[in-house]
């Protein structure tokens, strides 16, 4: 899989010729990065419009596409139907930097809160802006270091 550009949006595809930019050969691959654009775009607007805990869980789902792309081009096989981010991690023998690595552990747990919570109230409550600008952040590092990780090119 090459990586010869920026991201592209969803909506740019048919105006910039997606595969100029991404030299895919598995058409799931394929779709899971443009989803995974897609979603983390979305977890921007949801930070612009104080929608915190649906940051978050974006976040999550852009990292889990992006490592969902690695491991269906390097495997040539669908990836396993998993929301664990470590798992994805060691089947495509990613190995990040220890404060990557120590973060998707963290969003790794954070994202079952988010997806069936005790405590909606508390849930909102522990993830203020500032908290919740730091894992956009951080997911934007994670999502930059795996589109330029040796196994993309």
């Amino acid at each position: 899989m090459v990586f010869a550009g920026p991201p592209v949006k969803l909506n740019d595809i048919a105006s910039t010729g997606y595969l100029e930019y991404y030299q895919i050969v598995r058409k799931d691959a394929e779709n899971f990065l443009l989803s995974s654009d897609y979603d983390f775009d979305t977890a921007k607007h949801m930070f612009k419009k104080g929608r915190y805990v649906y940051v978050i869980f974006m976040c999550h789902i852009a990292i889990e596409k992006q490592l969902k792309a690695i491991l269906a081009e390097i495997t040539d096989k669908s990836p396993p139907r998993t929301h664990n981010l470590l798992y994805l991690i060691k089947e495509a023998g990613i190995n990040p930097p220890q404060s990557l690595f120590d973060f998707l552990a963290k969003i790794n747990n954070t994202s079952i809160a988010t997806r069936y919570p005790e405590d909606f109230r508390k849930l909102l409550a522990s993830y203020p802006k500032k908290v919740t600008k730091d894992y956009l952040k951080n997911a934007d590092e994670v999502l930059k270091w795996l589109r330029q990780n040796v196994k993309l090119t």
